[in-house]
C-alpha cells in the first residue's frame, strides 16, 4: 500500500457538522478562510495568537472573568502569559449544570460497574471541599493520591481544583520508593489512598507503599478508601472515606477562582533518567488547551461517552476528565485491558455504547497480534473515533484498524506528553487520515523538525519543536526556584524554542511522523535513525510480539542491538534471524540492519506500559539504570546484561 494513502476523509457533512467548521465559521471575519481551509485558520491561529485565545475562550465556553488581555509576548517563549487578568476555576467549570446525566461510569475487571451523575458528583464533592477545609487545605496546598481511576478519583480531584489546593496522583502500582520519590517532594497535607487494587485477576497490597509515602510525605491526615482501616495502617493516624465524609452534607460550593496561572496539577516524569522532575501546571493552561483539544480537534460533544484506558498515574487521566466541561459522559475500566480475554475493552465498547475509544498504540498492536476482528464480533454502532497515543502508530496498525476495526472510523495519532499534559500534534475532523501519519498539527501550535544545527529539515526525520507560546506549557518544576532546571530541559537545546524530545517527520500532507523519542535514537556511522523506523519493518513479521532496539557503543562507533520477544513456542532460528534483516534492509536501508539480534522473553516497562528503551540501553552500555524504581518490572533488565 502506498506510504500515506488517505484510509479515512470525513464527508462534507460530517465536516459541517463539527465544531472546528462552526468555530472558523464564527471567526471567518477575522481570518477570511473558508471553514474548511485548516491550513489557513492555523496559520491564522499563530499570526494573532491574542485574537485567537480570546475566540477560543468564548467558543470553548469557559466560566470566568476573561479579563481584557489574552496573550502577552514576553521577552522570550518561555516567559510569555496568557490571560493575565482573567480569574477562574477548573472544578467549576467541570462540574456546571449538575443534573442528572451520567458524569461517570466505571466498569471493574471483576464485572462489578459503578457510575454517579453530574448532581451526585456534584455533591460529593462539595462533602471533600468541606473535609479538606478541615483539614487546613487551602490555596496552594498540596492533595496527593494513591487511587485507581473511580470515582473517588475524581471527586477528589476536583474538591482540590475547587479549593485552589494543587493534586497530585501516582497509580497504585507504583511501589514504595517509586511512590515516595513522587509525592514526598511536595509536601502534600493530605494523602487519598486504595490500600487494595484487583489486577489480571488478582488482588494487590498496597499498604507497604503507603506506610512509605506517608513516613516520607508526613501528611496531616491519610484517608483509606476501603471499608475499614487494614491492620497493617492501624497504627498511622488514618481513617475511612466513609468516617472523614459522615460529617458532612452537601451545600453550594465556593469555588475559588484565581489567575490563569494558578496551579492546578503536580505530574511527574517518568524517572527513568533519575529522580521524577515535578512538572507544574496551571488550571487555565489546562482547561482551555484540553477543551481545544476535545472539543475542536476531537469534535466531542455533549451526551457522548468518552473512554480512555489510562491509569492516574498517566496524563492522560487528568486530560480526559477536562472533558466533562462539554457534558460528556466518561467511561472507565480498573483492571488488565487484555483480563479474562483480549477482547474485554471492545465488551466494554458496545455494553456502553462509546462514541470515542482512547488507548495506546500498544494495544491496538496487541490485539492485531491476538488476531482480533472487532467487525465480525462487535457492533461498535456508536463508535466514531479512535484515538491513540503513549508510542508512534505504525502504518501497519492504521491498516489493521481500518480493515479489522471498523471503515469509517476515524483513526487519530496523538502527540504532546506530561510536559505540557496535552497534545502538539493530533485529529482534526476536516481533514483525511493518511496511513501512518498523525493529522495535523494543533490550532496555535507552531511545529517544526529541525536538524542538529538548528535548521529546518522540512521532509526529513529531526528533532520535534514548537516555535510558539503555548498554554499549557508548565508553570515550571517544583522547587526549582530560578527555573533554570526548567529551562535547561526544554529551552536549552534551541535557544528561544520548546525542544520537545521526540525524533520526528514533516509531511507535505501537513501531517507528522513520529519516529520515537530523540534520547533513544539511533547513531551508526553517524546516521541518525528513529528506532520506530525499523519497528514499522518488523510488524510485518507474525513471528514477532514486541521489538527493541538499542544503540550500543562499539569500536568508536555505534552498533544496533535488537531485542524481539516471539510468539510463544517460536525460536529465533537462522531463518527467522535472516527474514528480520531481509525485511528491515528491504523497508528500511542497510543502515538500519541490526548489528546483533536476540529473543528475549520480556522488555522493562515504564508504569504507564511503555517499553523503556532507555533502561536497556543503559544496560547494554554498562551505565547505571537510573532510578530503577521508575521501572513497573526492573527484574526483567538482568535478561539484558549478558548484552
Amino acid at each position: 500500500m502506498e506510504q500515506n494513502a488517505v484510509l479515512w476523509a470525513p464527508s462534507p457533512q460530517r465536516k459541517a457538522a463539527s465544531a472546528l467548521w462552526r468555530f472558523a465559521q464564527h471567526t471567518a471575519a477575522l481570518h477570511g478562510a473558508a471553514p474548511d481551509d485548516y491550513a489557513a485558520l492555523h496559520a491564522w491561529s499563530l499570526r494573532e495568537p491574542a485574537v485567537f485565545y480570546s475566540e477560543l475562550w468564548d467558543a470553548v465556553n469557559i466560566i470566568g472573568d476573561k479579563g481584557q488581555r489574552s496573550f502577552v509576548a514576553g521577552a522570550t517563549l518561555q516567559h510569555a502569559r496568557f490571560f493575565p487578568d482573567a480569574q477562574l476555576n477548573y472544578a467549576e467549570n467541570l462540574l456546571r449544570e449538575p443534573d442528572e446525566r451520567l458524569a461517570l461510569i466505571v466498569q471493574h475487571e471483576d464485572g462489578s460497574r459503578r457510575s454517579i451523575t453530574r448532581a451526585a458528583l456534584y455533591a460529593e464533592v462539595s462533602r471533600l471541599v468541606q473535609a479538606l477545609q478541615a483539614e487546613g487545605v487551602g490555596v496552594g496546598d498540596r492533595v496527593a493520591a494513591i487511587v485507581t481511576h473511580d470515582i473517588e478519583a475524581l471527586a477528589g480531584y476536583l474538591a482540590s481544583a475547587a479549593l485552589g489546593a494543587v493534586w497530585s496522583s501516582c497509580s497504585p502500582d507504583f511501589g514504595p520508593v517509586a511512590a515516595s520519590d513522587r509525592l514526598s517532594q511536595i509536601d502534600p497535607k493530605v494523602i487519598l489512598a486504595k490500600p487494595q487494587y484487583r489486577y489480571g485477576g488478582k488482588d494487590h497490597d498496597v499498604c507497604a507503599t503507603i506506610r512509605a509515602v506517608f513516613a516520607a510525605a508526613t501528611p496531616r491526615r491519610l484517608v483509606v478508601l476501603a471499608d475499614t482501616v487494614p491492620d497493617q495502617l492501624q497504627d498511622l493516624d488514618v481513617v475511612t472515606w466513609h468516617d472523614w465524609l459522615a460529617p458532612y452534607t452537601a451545600q453550594v460550593i465556593p469555588f475559588v477562582r484565581l489567575p490563569f496561572a494558578a496551579p492546578l496539577v503536580i505530574l511527574f516524569s517518568s524517572g527513568t533518567t533519575g529522580k521524577p522532575k515535578c512538572i507544574v501546571h496551571a488550571a487555565g493552561g489546562l482547561l482551555l488547551q484540553h477543551l481545544k483539544e476535545l472539543q475542536l480537534h476531537c469534535d466531542l460533544r455533549a451526551g457522548e461517552r468518552f473512554f480512555y484506558y489510562t491509569t492516574c498515574g498517566w496524563m492522560m487521566w487528568n486530560w480526559q476528565l477536562s472533558a466533562l466541561a462539554l457534558g460528556v459522559t466518561l467511561v472507565s475500566y480498573d483492571g488488565n485491558p487484555m483480563y479474562p480475554d483480549p477482547e474485554r475493552l471492545l465488551d466494554l465498547c458496545d455494553s456502553e455504547d462509546l462514541h470515542m475509544f482512547g488507548t495506546s498504540a500498544r494495544y491496538l498492536d496487541s490485539c492485531a497480534k491476538a488476531g482480533l476482528v472487532p467487525r465480525r464480533t462487535h457492533g461498535l454502532a456508536c463508535l466514531r473515533l479512535v484515538l491513540s497515543t503513549g508510542s508512534p502508530l505504525l502504518a501497519p496498525t492504521f491498516d489493521y484498524v481500518y480493515r479489522d476495526w471498523k471503515p469509517d472510523v476515524q483513526l487519530a495519532s496523538i502527540s504532546g506528553g506530561t510536559d505540557i499534559c496535552g497534545c502538539f500534534l493530533g485529529g482534526n475532523p476536516l481533514l483525511p487520515v493518511r496511513r501512518g501519519e498523525l493529522q495535523c498539527a494543533l490550532l496555535g501550535m507552531d511545529m517544526a523538525t529541525l536538524d542538529e544545527n538548528g535548521i529546518d529539515n522540512f521532509g526529513q526525520a529531526g528533532e520535534l519543536v514548537c516555535r510558539s507560546a503555548h498554554p499549557s506549557q508548565p508553570l515550571g518544576f517544583w522547587d526549582d526556584t530560578d527555573g533554570s532546571r526548567y529551562h535547561d530541559a526544554y529551552f536549552a537545546r534551541f535557544p528561544g524554542l520548546w525542544t520537545h524530545g521526540d525524533f520526528a517527520e514533516r509531511r507535505a500532507s501537513a501531517g507528522f511522523v513520529i519516529h520515537g523519542r530523540s534520547d533513544t535514537t539511533l547513531n551508526p556511522g553517524g546516521v541518525r535513525i528513529g528506532t520506530a523506523e525499523i519497528y514499522r519493518q518488523l510488524d510485518a513479521i507474525d513471528a514477532i510480539v514486541e521489538a527493541l532496539a538499542v544503540g550500543q557503543r562499539h569500536e568508536g562507533d555505534e552498533r544496533i542491538l535488537l531485542f524481539v520477544r516471539l510468539r510463544e513456542g517460536l525460536v529465533l532460528d537462522t531463518g527467522l534471524e535472516r527474514a528480520i534483516r531481509t525485511c528491515i534492509r528491504q523497508g528500511a536501508s542497510p543502515r538500519h540492519v541490526p548489528a546483533i539480534i536476540r529473543a528475549v522473553t520480556d522488555f522493562p516497562r515504564t508504569r504507564s506500559g511503555k517499553l523503556s528503551e532507555s533502561a536497556v540501553r543503559d544496560e547494554v552500555n554498562g551505565r547505571e539504570v537510573k532510578n530503577r524504581d521508575a521501572l513497573m518490572n526492573p527484574q526483567v533488565l538482568e535478561l539484558f546484561r549478558q548484552f
